[in-house]
């Protein structure tokens, strides 16, 4: 598995990234680190394949959530907001199936969170903004001809979380406007009006 905060864009141009590969016989790991390693392509092994592979999915749900954000003219408060809060939910989603949180704080982890949800290039983050905008799911996904694997994870996680009662109160949100049509306003009075608590 090869992951971690790559915007293929940023890659070609040569500019600075780092990544994680991980694999179930680690010597691969290591041999692939030498292969794709150069001055500008930084390479971390990991052992934790079901964890960076659950980091990669569900950042795409905050990616979504944030360019909904953008679309709706927020700033950086917000998207902050949506990214700490985000990643509360990985956690707790991780957590519940046994998944190690360390993953989840390293290249993989906030680091792939980050850039998916502020580059300008993420096909997640840009799904949002135009469904914060006001324009339909289905038309923006035939305009893009390109996958914007958020979309169909956002369901996914959503049942998933809903049948074991894991608490995702953001993945819900993103959940009922792409599927429910729900009013991205809506959404965030509904996320902003949820009872106060302790960090």
């Amino acid at each position: 598995v090869l992951s971690g905060p790559t915007i293929a864009r940023e890659i070609a141009l040569g500019m600075p990234a780092v990544a994680n590969i991980a694999s179930s016989f680690y010597p691969n790991a290591l041999r692939l680190q030498k292969l794709f390693y150069n001055t500008n392509l930084r390479i971390y092994t990991n052992r934790d394949i079901r964890g960076i592979e659950i980091a990669g999915a569900l950042k795409n749900i905050i990616a979504i959530a944030s360019g909904i954000s953008d679309g709706l003219g927020f700033g950086t408060n917000a998207k902050s907001a949506l990214i700490c809060r985000g990643l509360k939910e990985i956690l707790r989603f991780a957590n519940f199936f046994k998944i190690k949180e360390k993953v989840f704080f390293g290249i993989s982890g906030i680091g792939d969170l980050c850039t998916t949800c502020f580059s300008q290039f993420s096909r997640n983050r840009y799904v949002g903004e135009m469904v914060g905008k006001g324009k339909k799911l289905k038309d923006i996904l035939k305009d893009m001809k390109m996958v914007a694997e958020g979309v169909p994870t956002t369901k996914a996680v959503y049942k998933i979380a809903k049948k074991y009662k894991i608490d995702m109160p953001i993945t819900s949100q993103v959940y009922a406007i792409l599927y429910k049509d729900k009013n991205p306003k809506l959404a965030l009075k509904d996320l902003m009006s949820r009872p106060l608590k302790e960090e």
